[in-house]
């Protein structure tokens, strides 16, 4: 399996082979859905917190005597029951990381990816160097490449400063590493847009 490798004029300047088994992998969507479940989960920062009869300050002193004034008996007027009493079964700080492995991460991945392919939604450039950080001109590029205004996932190297800096303050531009691309980065993204050496790094980090 080939696809044409482009530049920034969308012209044709090469060829990449794709490998069968990353790109021509069968729909997941299960697995994909519980790789993002998972993802979205960790990012929870899980600092709620409530407070309980014993954190809640006062009500040390019985309000009345438990006997004799017809009243329901109360221990504390910090209970659950009064008014500014303490929470029952309220949240409390915990983690709500789910494990997945690296193997299901993969394969979501690849299924994914295999989508795209399938749909038209993924490109390869030679390479996404650019000479300068403005966000104009970046815009201007992806123009000729019938991008603008599209959500794009510009997939290269963290080492791209210049690509890092002229996508940053657009919305509908993300980038990613080669070697820390999600699914649900790619999910998100309408169009994948690969410099060669990225898809050469990820192929093979997929493959193995």
């Amino acid at each position: 399996m080939k696809l044409d490798v482009r530049n920034w004029d969308n012209e044709v300047v090469g060829e990449v082979e794709l490998p069968q088994e990353v790109f021509s992998y069968p729909s997941r969507p299960h697995l994909v859905y519980e790789v993002v479940k998972a993802y979205l989960a960790g990012l929870r920062s899980g600092t709620h917190a409530t407070k309980t009869r014993s954190m809640v300050s006062g009500g040390g002193k019985k309000p009345w005597k438990q006997k004799g004034t017809g009243r329901s008996r109360h221990g504390s007027t910090r209970s659950p029951l009064w008014r500014h009493g303490g929470t029952t079964f309220g949240p409390q700080p915990r983690s709500y990381e789910a494990k997945v492995n690296i193997k299901a991460k993969k394969n979501a991945l690849k299924s994914v990816l295999a989508e795209r392919l399938t749909g038209g939604q993924l490109r390869v450039l030679e390479s996404l160097d650019v000479d300068s950080h403005r966000t104009k001109e970046f815009v201007a590029r992806l123009e000729k490449l019938g991008l603008a205004g599209e959500k794009v996932l510009l997939i290269d190297s963290y080492d791209n400063l210049n690509l890092l800096l002229a996508t940053r303050n657009r919305p509908e531009l993300n980038t990613a590493d080669a070697m820390h691309v999600h699914v649900y980065q790619v999910l998100r993204a309408k169009q994948l847009v690969f410099s060669r050496r990225a898809l050469v790094q990820l192929s093979e980090v997929l493959s193995s």
